[in-house]
């Protein structure tokens, strides 16, 4: 949104924005665990999840997803015209992930797909429209999210085959998982240094390319060396690599 402004784009916005990604996450996340709590009931890394031991019931959890949709839809028309139009198309695509892992294991691309329309959402909130640079980024947050959410399900390759739940990890096994990972977190730098040419960018988002490819590799090192710091990769480094990015964009709206 601060890049199609070039700069600050009002405080309706960002209220707006805020309330969009909250009720979006919250369906997806709802939805997930809706739909999953059999199979979380079924893996010990998640059977002590709320939805799987009782303290929340299914009807609450329902009742939760669809408030947060219908808010998502809310939002969306205050937004603009072709926000809304998009709205319910972009809770679809969201939703869609609990159900491909179900019978294709590219459900890691539908998760990247999910979180990667973040900026072209913020474009059409702004500009109304779809630019070329809003899909570059798009892109290559599409492949970071899928990259660490395969290093991620490596945690659960043994369950995912048990349960036979489709999983890159689960259909072609640990070393090739972590090369795919490489080769999408390879493509995620790509994308963001063409987002960087195609957005006329200044010299912080051009910083922020190989700032991101460094902290990706770090990640990967620390995946290589101990399977027990997956957890460290994937929400210490990752998050760390957002905020980052994050503030070098601001720096370039700012400089």
């Amino acid at each position: 949104m601060i890049v199609a402004a070039n700069g600050w784009f009002g405080f309706k916005l960002l209220f707006l924005g805020i309330l969009a990604a909250l009720t979006a996450r919250n369906f997806a996340m709802g939805f997930n665990r809706f739909l999953d709590r059999d199979i979380d009931a079924l893996n010990p890394r998640t059977i002590n999840r709320p939805n799987v031991d009782g303290r929340i019931s299914p009807l609450a959890m329902f009742t939760f997803v669809v408030l947060n949709a219908l808010g998502f839809i809310v939002v969306a028309y205050f937004v603009n015209d072709l926000a809304l139009y998009l709205s319910i198309p972009i809770l679809i695509v969201i939703g869609s992930y609990s159900y491909f892992k179900r019978f294709s294991y590219l459900a890691h691309i539908i998760l990247g797909i999910s979180l990667g329309l973040a900026p072209i959402a913020g474009v059409v909130a702004v500009k109304e429209t779809i630019t070329l640079w809003s899909v570059l980024l798009s892109l290559g947050v599409m492949f970071w999210v899928a990259g660490f959410d395969l290093l991620y399900s490596l945690q659960d390759i043994e369950v995912d085959k048990k349960l036979k739940l489709h999983s890159i990890p689960s259909v072609f096994g640990v070393e090739k998982t972590m090369k795919i990972s490489k080769v999408f977190h390879a493509l995620t730098v790509v994308f963001w240094a063409l987002f960087a040419i195609t957005c006329d960018a200044g010299f912080f988002i051009y910083l922020a390319v190989p700032i991101s490819a460094i902290m990706l590799t770090y990640e990967h090192i620390l995946v290589n060396k101990d399977f027990n710091k997956i957890d460290k990769a994937f929400f210490t480094v990752n998050g760390y690599l957002g905020i980052v990015f994050f503030i070098l964009v601001v720096l370039d709206m700012i400089f």
